[in-house]
Formats: C-alpha cells, sequence, structure tokens
C-alpha cells in the first residue's frame, strides 16, 4: 500500500526577494472558520483567548493567535483552537489555505498590479482585512504591519498566486534597474 506524506503547498520554497520586498511562505497554522449562528454572541467564549468577533474588514490578535473577517458572519481564527460550546458553525480549514508574507517598503504598489482595492496605508491601516482577486485568484489579505501583508489563498491556487506575485517583483526589480541605470523607452522610428 501506498504512504501518503502530507506535504505543506509550497513545500521547499525559499523566500523571493526583489526590489526591496520579501515574498515568503507563512508557515503551516491551524485555521479554523468561526460562523456565528444566528443571534449568538461569541463575546464571552471568545474573551476566554482574548479575541472579539472582528467588524468587517478587521481583525484581532492577543499573543500567537488572530481572528480575521472573512466574509459576512464569518471569521477565520489562525493560530489556535476555537474555545469549547462556541455558539457557532466552527470548520477546521487548516488544509484547505496557504498563506504568504509580502514584506518591505512598496509591498501596496506591488499588490496594487494584481488587486483593486487600494491598500495604501491610510486607507487600509494595520490590521485591516480585505477579501478580495489577486489578478484571478480569491484571496484575503491581511496589513499584518506597516510595511507587511499577509496574504491566503486556496490551497490549490497556491502555486499560482505564488507565481503571479514572483512576476511582479521581477517586474519592480527589472524597472528599478532601467531607472538605475538611466535607460528609458527605445526610440520609436518610422
Amino acid at each position: 500500500m501506498a504512504e501518503l506524506i502530507a506535504k505543506a503547498a509550497l513545500d521547499g520554497q525559499g523566500p523571493v526577494t526583489r526590489a526591496g520586498l520579501v515574498l515568503s511562505v507563512l508557515p503551516p497554522s491551524p485555521v479554523w472558520s468561526i460562523a456565528p449562528f444566528p443571534g449568538e454572541d461569541l463575546t464571552p467564549a471568545l474573551a476566554t483567548l482574548g479575541l472579539e468577533f472582528p467588524a468587517p474588514g478587521r481583525s484581532n490578535s492577543a499573543g500567537d493567535l488572530s481572528l480575521i473577517w472573512t466574509g459576512r458572519d464569518q471569521a477565520f481564527l489562525l493560530g489556535g483552537r476555537p474555545p469549547e460550546g462556541l455558539a457557532a458553525a466552527v470548520t477546521d480549514q487548516s488544509g484547505a489555505w496557504a498563506g504568504f508574507s509580502l514584506a518591505g517598503a512598496g509591498g501596496e504598489a506591488a499588490l496594487a498590479r494584481l488587486v483593486t482595492p487600494d491598500l495604501r496605508l491610510a486607507a487600509f491601516p494595520i490590521g485591516h482585512v480585505v477579501r478580495t482577486g489577486l489578478n484571478h485568484i480569491p484571496a484575503i489579505i491581511l496589513r499584518e504591519g506597516e510595511t507587511e501583508f499577509h496574504i491566503r489563498v486556496f490551497r490549490s491556487m497556491a502555486r499560482s498566486a505564488w507565481a503571479e506575485l514572483v512576476e511582479v517583483l521581477e517586474h519592480l526589480a527589472a524597472r528599478a534597474v532601467a531607472v538605475q541605470g538611466g535607460a528609458s523607452a527605445p526610440a520609436r522610428t518610422g
């Protein structure tokens, strides 16, 4: 009988550094979807974790745990298990998602080539979350710091998302080299 071995979505993929930005794979961690039952208040149960259910487009953290908004009446608990007795539909999504970190000045400019929401710090402060398309790939983007984003995509689309992000970083790096070298667009003839 064949022995199956679980692997991360981008097993063995090292960080990519281009144009002052670092794209890296987030370490695997538990991901739990929490959708409160109608009319239920999750505040007391989540308080045991030091968390509260996030408002739309927001997240909150306590230690290694984060609770991020992922849609209407839904959030993902990252980094640990939900408390017992939670009056919500709770499903383990750990194997379904892959995560990346994009860090460095200019992350907004890189992501602007792939997403439509305005991710500049003034419009998208630390702790804000958006569910959007990363080009053609459904994604959840969290601003983790002033110059850091965490991006989550379905595991089945992780390699495509990674390739899209690397391509953007390659273009930014090429542009930076061209600008530093004083290169300009070729003259038109004819």
